[in-house]
């Protein structure tokens, strides 16, 4: 299912030393092995375990809440609970999920670094991670936005929602029309990890 970011970010992404972490990253897990911390089988379950947190999984929870209006509540009253309900228990970190409606669009950022619900939206984007990203959106969230695509009517409300350590977001499309007798697996495409960070729209029905 097509759940993927952007491929080419609009946002400059001007940080890092990619090589180099990685380096140092493989010299600090071997050191580690080495010292009877962990094992090297620990290391594959773990990346096994990272390999099913995808943006799949916020999307179906996202189509079950388009169908469900009962679902839909208890997953604005409690995220965490909700999303258990699912099959995600997403641990001791709270998840507020925000909903977008024809009057207020929501976008998410993390000022301080990259808090983000990696279990419900997959990995985090380089982009999300990035200084621009992080201070323009909170500057300018509609010109972030616009870069992104998502033109919004001036009348229309931007929230923009400041993840912690302790409080994840994750955010609720509006449903696209064209859609009513759509299953759950098939609404589910319609959403990738842009839609759930918004600073996309969940896609329109081919």
């Amino acid at each position: 299912m097509p759940h993927d970011h952007h491929d080419h970010s609009p946002i400059e992404i001007d940080e890092g030393m990619p090589e180099e972490a990685q380096v140092l990253s493989e010299a600090l897990r071997e050191l580690l092995i080495e010292k009877g911390l962990f094992t090297a089988d620990d290391v594959t379950k773990q990346v096994a375990a990272m390999s099913k947190r995808t943006p799949g999984n916020g999307a179906a929870i996202v189509a079950r809440a388009w169908t469900d209006p009962d679902y839909k509540s208890r997953l604005l009253s409690n995220g965490p609970s909700a999303a258990k309900e699912m099959g995600f228990d997403i641990g001791a970190a709270q998840l507020l999920v925000v909903e977008n409606t024809p009057d207020v669009h929501n976008v998410i950022v993390c000022t301080l670094c990259s808090c983000y619900p990696v279990l419900l939206l997959g990995p985090s984007p380089e982009w999300y991670k990035s200084k621009n990203y992080r201070k323009r959106t909170v500057n300018e969230p509609r010109a972030v936005l616009k870069e992104f695509g998502t033109e919004l009517p001036d009348s229309m409300e931007v929230r923009v929602h400041d993840s912690t350590a302790d409080m994840r977001y994750m955010v609720l499309p509006e449903r696209p029309q064209g859609t009513e007798d759509w299953t759950e697996e098939k609404l589910a495409e319609l959403v990738n990890v842009d839609a759930l960070i918004g600073v996309s729209t969940a896609n329109s029905p081919v």
